[in-house]
């Protein structure tokens, strides 16, 4: 480090407050198609009636640090949203009431008896409680950690999995069953199946990293990459169980697994010292089986308990279901917590968590890597993001209401990180944890000035500490200076801000602004070269990605060579998807012709997304790049 040079709370720019109705939600028609068991065997339903479910922009839904999102207790009373189980034909369960076979699930108390009864501890530990020490000192609160990443498949998963079918007819398990999944459920599944001794199927995308699929095939599990996508994976699955007569396993919206996964609940209270001392549980939530066991068992015994859901900023579909009263579909996902990267919610969690859940924090992705530090810092283990958002859930909402000796648990879900992924997490860790500021600076470009610079930057706080710089000389009259610096507070950010400027050097605080820490910190200190000191009608994008065999080349057959490519920044995250920095030159004439080009990469089993850095985000990066 340089010197003895921390960010200020800032999270880029202002965020449009939404209400429990959104504005912007965009709604289209759409086909879905519906996929249950109806007794032991499978049967594919016709499409239903309906046109299909609302289709929302996650960034259309947005909620300050910590704010918990509205709940409508009534609901639209959808027939899309009542639970049937996948692919039900029969007429008995085609009423209000949804699936007849299961109508436990209605009566008073009918979870908190299936939860007693569950059958989850053949495979699944009683994972510990443990208290978080130094990050409840650093809060001024006690949060708990409910440690589910210790469990054998490193996933809470399992014990949902092993519920559900140890509750199927004896008849059922010895045909076998098989599932969809390219992660934790998909072990919970193989493991389950090796300890009954049946077989199980396990379709996976062909994208699945290649860790995953061997962890599923130690365990027992049989393999089949088929898709390009979960959904895909998921429609063979469904049309090979019916074929053969197999049972398929839904890693969420079925309610033996929400009990298997209710046993958390129990176990919460059990092991915590006094429950009536206990403020909140913070679960992290993906299709919502996890927090609908856990409310059904936490809300029977003790009501007063808040059972709150954390989602990541770009896959919030519960919050925004729960806020219009119906389930809705998103547009798309942001894949960094892809244990949690979930486009719709269950119908049974999504009845479960409209009657129970007390509300919804959102987290962004600097936040949950934060959180992932926190936990290591703590128990040396590394968690994966979807594993740590209820501990940043949990440190928003404490902040927010100014909490001080409350006590609160948080979820562990899991710990099935890639490693490749590690170096995104800690890049994005310093910023969501507050603990590390990204600014620009202009200085003159003469001699002597960077000297200057320091002097200023570092006059009158002998412990702030340079954790980067990237400058590179200029023909110009000034330059632009890229660097990060420790904080210990905003108000010392705000103060070296102010001098700077003070002094002319211009700064700013990037720190909030993602896409900064994913590219613009790996670029600075080169430019493009022109005559005129720009790139002539060039366009800067931000791509995602998708991470599967000839996608690249499907790219660039669109793009190029029909318009020039000026800037490709690319780095592998790991993930399913990657983010890419896209430099275009398209003539002003030329624009329809290119939105159209870029809309039909956009399509439906495309997975491409374009996004134009505009505004704020286009200066920032212009100071760099032209």
């Amino acid at each position: 480090m340089i010197g003895k040079l921390m960010p200020q709370g800032m999270s880029g720019a202002p965020q449009r407050r939404v209400g429990g109705t959104p504005s912007g939600l965009r709604s289209r028609g759409a086909s879905v198609l519906r996929m249950t068991i109806a007794g032991d065997r499978p049967q594919v339903a016709a499409p239903p009636a309906p046109a299909g479910p609302t289709i929302c922009v996650p960034e259309d839904f947005v909620l300050a640090p910590g704010e918990l999102s509205q709940v409508d207790r009534t609901g639209k009373e959808l027939p899309d949203d009542v639970f049937r189980c996948f692919g039900c034909t029969q007429p008995a369960c085609q009423g209000a009431g949804g699936c007849a076979s299961n109508l436990w699930r209605h009566q008073q108390d009918g979870y908190l008896r299936e939860i007693l009864t569950a059958r989850v501890y053949d495979v699944a530990i009683q994972s510990p409680l443990e208290e978080a020490r130094k990050l409840s000192e650093a809060v001024g609160n006690t949060i708990l950690l409910k440690r589910e990443d210790l469990q054998p498949v490193f996933s809470f998963k399992l014990r949902g999995a092993y519920n559900k079918m140890a509750k199927l007819p004896a008849e059922a398990r010895a045909r076998g069953v098989i599932t969809s999944s390219a992660g934790n459920h998909a072990q919970g599944v193989a493991l389950a199946a090796s300890r009954m001794g049946c077989t199980a199927i396990i379709c996976m995308p062909v994208n699945t990293p290649e860790i995953k699929v061997a962890n599923v095939r130690k365990l027992g599990g049989q393999v089949v990459l088929v898709g390009e996508s979960y959904q895909e994976a998921q429609a063979a699955a469904v049309a090979r169980a019916v074929k053969e007569g197999l049972t398929f396993i839904p890693p969420y919206d079925d309610p033996f697994t929400i009990a298997g996964q209710g046993t958390i609940g129990d176990e919460i209270m059990r092991q915590i010292s006094d429950p009536e001392k206990l403020d909140a549980i913070f679960v992290p939530v993906g299709g919502g089986g996890l927090i609908a066991g856990i409310a059904a068992y936490t809300k029977a015994l003790k009501p007063d308990i808040k059972v709150i859901g954390v989602e990541p900023t770009g896959a919030n579909a519960m919050a925004i279901s729960l806020a219009r009263g119906e389930r809705v579909a998103l547009s798309r996902v942001d894949a960094f917590a892809d244990g949690v990267a979930v486009k719709q919610v269950g119908q049974e969690t999504f009845r479960l968590c409209r009657e129970l859940v007390d509300g919804i924090v959102l987290v962004d992705n600097s936040a949950v890597s934060a959180a992932i530090k926190d936990v290591f810092n703590e128990t040396r283990s590394i968690l994966e993001p979807a594993g740590a958002l209820a501990v940043a859930g949990a440190k928003a909402w404490l902040k927010r209401n100014a909490m001080k000796g409350a006590t609160v648990v948080a979820v562990t879900s899991g710990a099935n990180m890639n490693f490749e992924r590690l170096r995104l997490v800690a890049e994005l860790a310093n910023v969501g944890g507050r603990t590390e500021a990204m600014l620009t600076t202009t200085i003159p470009e003469r001699p002597g000035a960077f000297k200057e610079f320091i002097s200023i930057a570092l006059s009158s706080d002998a412990d702030l500490s340079v954790t980067e710089f990237k400058y590179r000389y200029s023909a110009g009259s000034t330059a632009q200076v890229l660097w990060g610096v420790g904080i210990r507070s905003p108000e010392q950010l705000t103060a070296l801000i102010d001098r700077l400027n003070t002094a002319g050097m211009v700064s700013h605080d990037i720190s909030g602004l993602e896409v900064a820490q994913v590219h613009l910190r790996h670029l600075a200190g080169g430019r493009a070269r022109s005559y005129t000191g720009r790139i002539e009608d060039e366009k800067i994008y931000q791509v995602t990605f998708p991470e599967r065999p000839g996608a690249l080349r499907r790219f660039l057959d669109v793009i190029s060579p029909a318009w020039n490519v000026t800037l490709f920044h690319y780095r592998n995250s790991g993930n399913r998807e990657s983010s890419v920095l896209l430099g275009v030159q398209v003539p002003k004439f030329d624009e329809p012709r290119f939105a159209t080009a870029i809309a039909s990469l956009r399509g439906d089993g495309e997975g491409f997304v374009f996004n134009e850095l505009q505004g704020v985000v286009r200066e920032v990066f212009d100071q760099f790049i032209q």
